[in-house]
């Protein structure tokens, strides 16, 4: 009779994925804190909603994002805040690097 485990061995498919986890940063914790206030040159949330504190990345977005959200409240673009323009730059060499996942034993 043939067992029905599972192969020891690991995929390609898995492989890369692990390797995809353990090296991309997703952008939460200290690591990603950057790209969230916009600090930085590859930083997305470059326009605030003032309504509910909303990011995007250009007056277009924030327009659709506006007409959507609050159509009630006519859309004012001089009312939008630019988190590029209050935020300190960040320098690249001090930019945080993704942080690198272990193992799981311990």
């Amino acid at each position: 009779m043939t067992g029905k485990a599972k192969p020891k061995k690991h995929t390609a498919k898995e492989l890369a994925a692990k390797l995809d986890a353990a090296t991309t940063n997703r952008g939460g914790g200290k690591a990603g804190i950057a790209d969230r206030t916009g600090s930085t040159k590859g930083g997305h949330a470059k326009y605030e909603c003032p309504h509910c504190k909303i990011t995007a990345p250009d007056v277009k977005s924030m327009q659709i994002h506006h007409d959507s959200k609050h159509p009630k409240i006519p859309f004012d673009d001089t009312k939008i805040s630019n988190l590029h323009a209050t935020a300190p730059v960040v320098a690249e060499s001090s930019a945080p690097r993704p942080g690198v996942r272990g193992s799981l034993k311990k």
